[in-house]
């Protein structure tokens, strides 16, 4: 494989302006870049020329960024797949790196910082169970503490905590009933 294909990026964002920006700054750092602003796009761009390196946004206009990381994976087994997205949130990060994202970043995100995390050795990839994000607590904990935040805030209200996450009441319910590791 030649250096410039090893280089080649898919940007996915339904935001004209921000994708062409994006490609641009990571072309300065190397990459060849494709763009592409909705799922059907992105699917075709990427049969077609199989990129190595995909920075996903989250919402596309009617589609989803998480429904499209299973399939963008599937054609493109070997891609490092990146979550960009402006609607952060814990729930958000586990459920991408579950999909099968390699790593996440909340925007605004500098250039230099998407560039990194699509260079990360797949040994640096976050494990959805043990790993760390940023190298600081792992997402299990994360989740933990967001969940009780979240109920917290609902007033030990399980079923509006559920709906403010986006998680069916019964799966709350069992996420509360385990407790992450190195937690007393």
């Amino acid at each position: 494989m030649s250096a410039a294909a090893s280089r080649l990026a898919l940007v996915i964002d339904d935001d004209i302006a921000f994708a062409r920006v994006l490609a641009r700054a990571l072309g300065a750092r190397g990459f060849t870049c494709l763009i592409a602003h909705s799922a059907s796009e992105a699917l075709q761009l990427c049969r077609r020329e199989s990129p190595r390196h995909v920075v996903l946004d989250l919402k596309l206009g009617a589609d989803n960024g998480l429904k499209l990381i299973a399939q963008l994976k599937t054609l493109v087994p070997s891609m490092r797949l990146l979550l960009l997205t402006g609607y952060a949130s814990i729930a958000t990060a586990v459920e991408a790196i579950k999909r099968g994202a390699d790593d996440y970043l909340a925007k605004p995100a500098d250039a230099d910082a998407i560039a990194a995390a699509l260079l990360a050795a797949p040994a640096q990839a976050v494990d959805a169970d043990a790993g760390a994000v940023d190298g600081g607590l792992p997402l299990k904990r994360l989740e933990w503490e967001q969940i009780q935040r979240v109920l917290n805030e609902c007033g030990g209200n399980v079923s509006e905590a559920a709906r403010q996450l986006g998680l069916h009441r019964r799966t709350l319910q069992r996420k509360l009933g385990k407790r992450p590791s190195g937690m007393h």
